[in-house]
């Protein structure tokens, strides 16, 4: 007999605080009358850490520190050992988003090496004969925003061969000089980044610029940390050999999920950086840093 089991949100955004009523309806749909042995609801919320490649067996202690830190769990008895009537039945339901003691709801981010996730998970126990159903939904937890206001700082740069870190052979490298500025390193997270560049002039000529979103995440513990940087997504600004003395506008939007906060905490860190990538003709890179501290308001 076909059952179909679902869990639908009030929201349509899925996006909740804490302090917040998680709440809903768990939906079901059988064409004759069906027997359970009850329908739970279990809401939980953890970080999972994981270790790069590189640093397996560097660190053996490691392998206790990157269990996954749970934040929040809860169960709750939806519906008692019974009968459903054919056809369609919503069953409501209610759930608070309060932590216990002082843990804190870290935001909803999706990384690499680091995962924030919080989940909602439906399981209806039936007879031996009939196989359990079980249904899982994810929603999504915002930190609350900092009540601080957030006073842009404008960056200028300038990237010539001598500003260059880590070039080997400085003396090889074609006369360039690039000026530009970022309109703000401690971002909003729902704002774009902005700025603008200029090339004042290139000995050879320029193939792509482009912007580099870049997560840094670290993983430890007291007896070492493992820290490795991701791309999160590359927007090319201008291709081709741009015309020389023209500003160039710089714009990202952060994108949803893939980013969080700037977050420090003991057993975890997750940072963002931005890189100015410039792509000369002969393949060569000439990349600039910026680290990017992130927050919600």
């Amino acid at each position: 007999m076909s059952v179909t089991l679902d869990i639908r949100l009030k929201r349509a955004n899925k996006v909740y605080h804490e302090g917040e009523v998680v709440a809903g309806v768990i939906l079901l749909v059988c064409k004759e009358p069906l027997q359970h042995h009850g329908v739970s609801l279990n809401l939980e919320g953890l970080v999972n850490l994981q270790l790069s490649s590189k640093s397996v067996g560097v660190f053996e202690a490691f392998y206790n520190s990157v269990k996954p830190i749970q934040l929040i769990s809860s169960n709750i008895e939806v519906a008692k050992a019974g009968k459903i009537p054919g056809g369609k039945t919503e069953i409501p339901f209610e759930f608070p988003l309060n932590t216990k003691g002082n843990k804190v709801l870290y935001e909803t981010y999706h990384g690499v090496f680091v995962n924030i996730q919080y989940t909602l998970r439906c399981d209806m126990k039936r007879s031996l004969l009939a196989k359990d159903l079980s249904r899982s939904c994810e929603f999504i937890v915002h930190s609350q925003p900092q009540k601080a206001k957030v006073v842009p700082t404008p960056v200028n740069f300038t990237i010539t061969p001598d500003t260059l870190q880590n070039s080997r052979e400085r003396s090889a490298l074609p006369k360039f000089l690039v000026r530009g500025k970022l309109d703000a390193t401690n971002c909003v997270i729902s704002q774009p980044l902005t700025g603008e560049l200029v090339v004042e002039n290139s000995d050879v000529p320029i193939k792509s610029v482009e912007l580099q979103l870049v997560r840094v995440e670290t993983c430890g513990c007291a007896e070492g940390y493992a820290r490795d940087a991701t791309e999160i997504q590359n927007i090319q600004i201008a291709e081709g050999d741009v015309c020389h003395g023209l500003p160039i506008p710089i714009y990202m939007v952060f994108p949803r999920l893939f980013i969080c906060p700037t977050l420090e905490t003991t057993n975890f860190k997750v940072e963002f950086e931005v890189n100015v990538v410039m792509v000369l003709h002969d393949d060569h890179l000439i990349t600039e840093n910026f680290p990017l501290k992130l927050c919600r308001v």
